[in-house]
């Protein structure tokens, strides 16, 4: 038997805390000595403890707790919803982080009002492209970077069965970010894909089709403003700002999705990477108004 200090420092809680429990039911001395009212507990009950503990941790209350500890939960259940919960906090840091990051580079924007753009402008033509790539529907712009890297898997995986090595670069196509009527948030649509030379498809042993993964004609575009951006990753906001700024000053309008093609490395191996080199594509097309309509150039 332990007495209640001993117990607390073996199970790493206060006294206080023992006693609170004790008056809720919630963990009971296995023993108290009618003379002194002395509370002494056993080794045995720690498992109890750090049922309590962990479920506190997860954010039930202690109300919540004692309803859930007379369920009689298994070792297997109350891991299961740890896991759940501990994707929900990794979720809310993440959401967290990427809010931060906004915040600081809405905080540079404000610093550079007034300043020339550091971005330079091109126009170009792009050719076609056979691309091999996976995509998905991602349901908020916070969910881009964990969707994009779980894309870029599965193209990477299908290149090693199909035995392809060293592929073209990689590039990322945004379906309905800046040539939706309005900037949107959410309901996303995500393209990860490589480039890759046709001859290195007639010359392998292709997997069987899954759903996942496709190869497909990227088109080509007779016109496209482009940008090369080359730091924070968190600033590429930075650089399609000054890209749409440029397009709208000069009377061009946005024709096709976004391409952003990465020339700095695999996205899988730069996850953590604090300085990207990537290029930055819009389609665009000529416009003027006439009588308040729009015609083309």
């Amino acid at each position: 038997m332990l007495r209640i200090g001993d117990f607390s420092r073996l199970g790493q809680v206060t006294v206080r805390t023992l006693r609170l429990y004790d008056e809720m039911g919630l963990l009971k001395p296995a023993h108290v000595d009618d003379a002194t009212g002395y509370r002494y507990y056993s080794s045995g009950q720690l498992s109890r403890l750090n049922r309590i503990l962990v479920l506190k941790d997860m954010g039930f209350s202690l109300e919540q707790i004692a309803c859930l500890l007379q369920s009689n939960l298994s070792a297997d259940q109350l891991r299961s919803m740890f896991m759940m919960k501990q994707a929900e906090l990794e979720r809310d840091v993440h959401e967290k982080k990427m809010r931060l990051g906004r915040v600081e580079t809405r905080l540079r924007q404000i610093e550079q009002e007034g300043q020339l753009p550091k971005y330079e402008v091109i126009l170009k033509s792009i050719d076609l492209q056979t691309i091999i790539s996976a995509s998905q529907v991602v349901p908020a712009r916070s969910d881009i970077p964990y969707y994009r890297q779980a894309l870029f898997g599965l193209v990477y995986g299908w290149l090693k069965q199909a035995q392809i090595e060293s592929p073209g670069p990689e590039l990322t196509v945004y379906q309905n970010i800046y040539h939706s009527i309005e900037y949107v948030e959410q309901e996303i649509g995500v393209e990860a894909a490589v480039v890759i030379d046709p001859c290195a498809l007639k010359s392998s042993t292709l997997p069987a089709a899954n759903g996942n993964v496709t190869i497909r004609e990227l088109p080509a575009v007779q016109t496209a403003a482009s940008v090369i951006h080359q730091g924070d990753p968190l600033d590429t906001d930075q650089a399609i700002t000054a890209l749409c700024s440029w397009i709208e000053a000069r009377g061009w309008s946005v024709i096709g999705p976004r391409r952003e093609i990465y020339l700095s490395g695999s996205e899988l191996e730069s996850k953590d990477n604090k300085s990207i080199t990537v290029e930055i594509q819009l389609p665009i097309e000529k416009w003027r108004r006439e009588a308040f309509t729009y015609t083309r150039w």
